[in-house]
Order: C-alpha cells, then structure tokens, then sequence
C-alpha cells in the first residue's frame, strides 16, 4: 500500500482569485516561496526558491486547468511523486482547495516522508487562507530557524 500526503482547507474568496494565487509566482512569493523563474504552466518546468534554503528546487507544471485542476511534479525525478491540488466552489462565494501529494512507500521512512509533507501541505494552505483573506504572509521568518548553514 502506498502513501500520500493530504490536506485541506476553505478559503473565503472566489475560485478564480485562489487559482491565480497559486499559479502565479508574482503571489506565491507573498506566502509561500521567496521566489521562482515564472509562472506554473503545463509542461513549463519553473525554479522555485524557498528563504530558508539556498537550493532551487525545479517545479514541473503536468497538468493545470483553470479554477479546478493544479498538479505539478517536485520530486526531483522521484517516481509517481506527483502533487494534485483540486479547487471547488463552496457557499458564499467560497473556495475548497484540497492538496494530495502522491507516493510515499509504506515504510519508516515513508511514513515520515508522509507526515513531513502533510505538515508542509497544511502550513501551505494556512498560508495561502492569510494572504488572500488578510494579505498576511505567515511564511516570513516562520522557518529562519530551519535555514542552512553556509
């Protein structure tokens, strides 16, 4: 049995307001990454550069339709480590963004592997609900202590 990561949340703005936010590295930098080379577009590989580690990370866009489908791939090149982020329009105008992070082997490791990424999935949507509901970004200096040493 394989293991993935998931996690969800309602935010309080329309569908096409939460979409953007996530694809669009100008926003993404104001509650999640520090910065990234563009754009999450199908097919499109982007860097993304997070501010407590001083690697670039490659981001490949696999699939994105607008206001309902995300799903880009970080692994590295890790097999079936695919993430699908699913947006539906709730109540009130509302938004449910639901992350699922595929696979993570049913071992020790895994199973950590698994906790680590629901954390991050979690924080990532606290973050997200912030800044478009308030424009706080939560991220900053949240994770100063995890930086790496140089």
């Amino acid at each position: 049995m394989k293991l993935t990561a998931n996690a969800q949340i309602q935010i309080q703005k329309p569908i096409a307001d939460v979409f953007e936010a996530i694809v669009a590295h100008e926003q993404m930098s104001g509650y999640f990454i520090a910065s990234s080379s563009g754009r999450l577009q199908t097919g499109i590989t982007v860097e993304w550069m997070f501010p407590e580690f001083p690697d670039s990370f490659p981001v490949v866009g696999k699939e994105i339709v607008p206001n309902s489908y995300i799903s880009f791939d970080w692994s590295g090149g890790a097999d079936n480590q695919l993430v699908e982020i699913f947006l539906s329009e709730a109540e009130n105008n509302a938004t449910v963004v639901r992350v699922v992070e595929h696979e993570m082997e049913n071992t020790a490791e895994g199973i950590n592997q698994m906790k680590g990424q629901t954390e991050g999935w979690a924080n990532f949507l606290a973050c997200l609900k912030a800044y478009l509901e308030y424009g706080i970004n939560l991220r900053k200096g949240a994770f100063d202590f995890m930086r790496t040493k140089q």
